[in-house]
């Protein structure tokens, strides 16, 4: 980054990003009372990939008990990070177990009969981090299954392991979308903790700068950062306005540098890297406690909740434990139950599955209060979604392109730089899922690569072994070829000690045929024929 970009961040202001809109923001329904706590569960269901990248190895047997904190799963890979028992209980089955997903898909799940006792491993943290190995930080990271907190779960010490220079760590407390509030309390309630992280996710970037951004709407968590900031001379606090998806990591590092991040490309091409609040906060537990990823702050709201609020909820509660917990007042069949926002969540399947570590909101709105989707009309081409998208992008030709599954297209016009804020379907008047069909067309296209890269393994695989077989088909033929040689010189060694001309024992050879051959002619023309014995 070049000074004149850097002393343009140091000054503070606050730049814009396109697009974007402002629906209603809800956020008083949960955000008025502290973080709650609820009862243990009596089961609690923990898939054993959480995160982006490869699941790990399951450790754990049916039968055994576990603790809480306790790894379920190891992985070795750089990528892979592991599931803890969210308490103390015994293993009852591994297996497949629905998820929370948009399309309802089934993964491998650990499924916990809780004991009550919710007893801990034990746990040892770190009294000064600096005197530690950048290495041992990241692994003692990776070990606690830390990842993305703000949505997109990729593992937060593979995000810190990767070697570029960093000029600034952003931590990101804007939390746009409406009803969520689980970052407003965490700030309020944690800023410490979350600072404390924060300075540990500098150390450990490589750099001694770092701006801290909230949306203007959150008064009080702006106040409770700002004063621990006072601290902490290598942050700085930037409040930004309310304006949704301005928590969208490209969107919000346009806003605080006016920079944009290439297409297709990741902040870290311009020196920046950016956490969410919940992640620095359980970074700090990590690293000065020595505690494991197992519960989480998700905000619980809704006309349907009788006591809508944040909750700390451990990973793994079923979804039904949670709104048995909150009061949940069903109101009819047509009763929808969203994991995420009203924008960027989507709609269970039913309740029984579990709350992960990306799981920020359950959002159960009466059916006054967000009207379920109506029927898909035709579009009618007013531009409006276009206006919208804070990428820039053309959802209505990304749309027509996904119908036709032209892939090929669907690349040339970015279809992954679409960050599925769903602005565009909250705009259009066609009521068309516009997101819907990004993330379906998003996940063919993964499939096909996925499917053209084991191909592409399997090709290798068999041109390798094709030269593996011509390779041992030219050495059997050499060492046949040389065996050969050998008979041939050890024969002609032989002749040589015996002083006979080879010539003359191949004439000798032939002569001896030919007499045999004269031999029996001349026997057999001596033999009487048949007739003259009969005479």
């Amino acid at each position: 980054m070049s000074a004149a970009a850097k002393k343009a961040i140091e000054t503070g202001k606050i730049w814009s990003f396109p697009g974007g809109i402002h629906p209603p923001e809800r956020k008083e329904l949960s955000n008025q009372s502290p973080i709650g706590q609820l009862a243990l569960a009596a089961t609690y269901v923990v898939p054993i990939k959480q995160h982006t990248g490869a699941p790990g190895e399951i450790c754990v047997a049916v039968g055994e008990r576990v603790l809480r904190g306790q790894p379920l799963t190891q992985s070795m890979t750089g990528q892979g990070l592991p599931v803890h028992a969210p308490t103390s209980g015994t293993i009852t089955a591994i297996g497949p177990g629905r998820i929370a997903h948009p399309s309802g898909m089934a993964d491998i799940v650990i499924r916990i009969r809780a004991d009550g006792e919710d007893e801990n491993v034990p746990q040892q943290g770190l009294s000064d981090y600096t005197q530690v190995s950048r290495a041992e930080l990241l692994d003692t990271i990776r070990l606690a299954g830390i990842a993305g907190l703000g949505g997109a779960g990729f593992p937060t010490a593979q995000k810190l392991a990767l070697q570029r220079p960093i000029d600034y760590l952003i931590i990101n407390g804007v939390e746009c979308e409406p009803y969520i509030s689980a970052d407003d309390r965490l700030m309020r309630e944690h800023a410490e903790s979350i600072i404390d992280g924060a300075e540990i996710l500098l150390h450990l970037a490589g750099c001694n700068k770092g701006l801290v951004a909230i949306e203007d709407n959150k008064p009080e968590a702006i106040a409770a950062m700002r004063k621990v900031l006072q601290q902490h001379p290598h942050f700085s606090l930037r409040v930004v306005p309310t304006k949704y998806p301005s928590g969208g990591e490209k969107q919000l590092i346009q806003l605080l540098t006016g920079r944009q991040v290439p297409s297709r490309g990741l902040p870290i091409d311009i020196g920046l890297i950016m956490q969410n609040v919940g992640t620095a906060y359980a970074v700090s537990r990590a690293i000065r406690y020595g505690e494991a990823l197992t519960e989480r702050v998700v905000t619980v709201t809704g006309e349907a909740i009788a006591k809508p609020a944040n909750y700390w909820v451990r990973i793994g509660t079923p979804v039904a434990h949670v709104l048995q917990q909150t009061g949940f007042q069903a109101q009819d069949n047509q009763q929808r139950i969203i994991m995420g926002g009203p924008m960027m969540g989507f709609t269970l399947p039913d309740v029984d599955v579990p709350v992960v570590k990306i799981s920020n909101c359950l959002l159960v709105p009466s059916t006054v209060e967000l009207a379920p989707a109506q029927q898909e009309m035709p579009c009618i081409r007013c531009g409006a979604c276009a206006d919208v998208c804070p990428a820039q992008l053309l959802p209505q030709q990304l749309q027509w392109l996904a119908k036709a599954k032209d892939y090929d297209g669907l690349e040339q016009h970015n279809l992954f730089d679409c960050i599925e804020c769903g602005a565009c379907a909250y705009v259009c008047p066609s009521e068309i899922p516009l997101v819907h069909y990004y993330r379906k067309a998003k996940a063919e296209i993964r499939n096909i690569a996925r499917e053209k890269a084991k191909a592409e393994i399997a090709r290798e695989r068999f041109e390798a072994r094709n030269e593996r077989l011509e390779r041992e088909k030219e050495e059997r033929q050499e060492r046949h070829r040389k065996a050969a040689e050998a008979r041939k010189k050890a024969q002609q060694e032989q002749v040589n000690a015996g002083g006979d001309n080879p010539q003359d024992a191949v004439q000798a050879a032939i002569a001896r045929a030919k007499a045999r051959k004269a031999a029996q002619q001349k026997a057999a023309a001596e033999q009487p024929s048949s007739k003259e014995d009969n005479s």
